[in-house]
C-alpha cells in the first residue's frame, strides 16, 4: 500500500504532461525551424551575412517590402477601426453578412486574392482600363502590391476593435455629449484613447502578416526586379536560382522583424495588463 502511494505521488500530473506536449510540439513546429534558418543564414560570418543582404536586389526588395506593409498598416488601421465601428454601432440590412464576409480573406488562398484582383484591377478589366486612363496603373506596379496586403490583412483590425468596442460603457460618451462635445470630439477624446491597444495589436499582426505575403503579391506585381519584386518573393527567386544563402540571409531580415514586433506587442500587452490591474 506505502510502496502504491509513493508510486502514485511520482507519476507526472496531467497539467505537467499537457504542459511537456505542447511546448515540446512548439519546439518541433516553430524553434527549431526558426534556429536552423538563423544558424544556416548567419554560418558564413557576418560579413557575408551583410553582403547578401545589401545586394542591391535584396536590398531594393527588403525597402519595398516594408514600405508597402506600412502604408498597408497605415490605411487599414483608418478602414479597419472604421468598418468596426459601423458593425458594432449601427443597424442596417445585411449587418450579419458583412460581418461573416470580413474573415473570407483568412479562408480564400492568397493566389486566388491575386487572381480576382488581376480580373478586376488588371489592364484588361474595365476599372483597369479606366484607371490607365487616368494615369493610374495598379496591377502590375506597387499599388497593387499595397492593394493585395490590404485584402489579406483585412480582418485583423477589425477583429481586434471589435471586442473593445462591444464591451465599451457608453456612458462617458454620453456625458461628453451632455457637455457639448460633438461626435468627432467624442470619438477622437474619449473613445479612441480606449481603442488604441486594440488598434495597435491589429495593425502589429497586419504588418508582420504583409512582410511574408507571397501568394497574391506575386499575381499582382509582376515580378520586376528593382520595381515590384518584394522581399518574399526575390527569397523564391533566389532560392531557384541557387543562392540559398542570398533567400536565408533575407529570410531571416524578415523573420526577425516579425519577431520583433510580436515580441514588442506582448511586452505592451503585458504592461497594459499591469496597469489596469493596479
Amino acid at each position: 500500500m506505502e510502496a502504491g502511494s509513493i508510486f502514485s505521488r511520482r507519476r507526472p500530473s496531467p497539467e505537467l504532461l499537457l504542459r511537456g506536449a505542447g511546448l515540446s510540439y512548439l519546439g518541433v513546429m516553430v524553434v527549431l525551424p526558426l534556429l536552423a534558418m538563423a544558424w544556416q543564414a548567419t554560418a558564413p560570418g557576418p560579413a557575408a551575412f551583410w553582403a547578401a543582404v545589401t545586394e542591391p536586389y535584396a536590398w531594393h526588395a527588403l525597402k519595398l517590402t516594408f514600405l508597402t506593409a506600412f502604408v498597408m498598416m497605415a490605411v487599414g488601421a483608418v478602414t479597419g477601426t472604421a468598418t468596426a465601428w459601423v458593425l458594432v454601432r449601427y443597424e442596417f440590412p445585411g449587418r450579419g453578412l458583412v460581418n461573416a464576409l470580413i474573415d473570407l480573406p483568412f479562408a480564400v488562398p492568397t493566389v486566388v486574392t491575386g487572381v480576382m484582383l488581376v480580373a478586376l484591377y488588371g489592364p484588361d478589366s474595365v476599372v483597369g482600363a479606366i484607371l490607365a486612363d487616368a494615369g493610374w496603373k495598379v496591377i502590375y506596379d506597387q499599388p497593387g502590391i499595397i492593394l493585395a496586403l490590404l485584402f489579406v490583412t483585412y480582418p485583423f483590425v477589425i477583429r481586434s476593435v471589435q471586442p473593445v468596442l462591444l464591451a465599451m460603457d457608453r456612458a462617458e460618451e454620453e456625458a461628453a455629449a451632455t457637455l457639448g462635445a460633438g461626435p468627432c470630439a467624442t470619438f477622437f477624446q474619449v473613445v479612441l484613447p480606449s481603442l488604441w491597444p486594440s488598434i495597435l495589436t491589429g495593425s502589429a499582426l497586419a504588418f508582420s502578416r504583409a512582410l511574408g505575403e507571397y501568394g497574391s503579391v506575386v499575381m499582382v506585381a509582376g515580378n520586376q526586379p528593382l520595381l515590384t519584386r518584394t522581399a518574399p518573393i526575390h527569397v523564391f527567386g533566389e532560392i531557384e536560382s541557387g543562392n540559398r544563402h542570398g533567400a536565408l540571409a533575407v529570410s531571416a531580415v524578415l523573420l526577425a522583424a516579425s519577431l520583433l514586433i510580436l515580441v514588442a506587442l506582448h511586452a505592451l500587452q503585458r504592461r497594459g495588463e499591469a496597469r489596469d490591474a493596479s
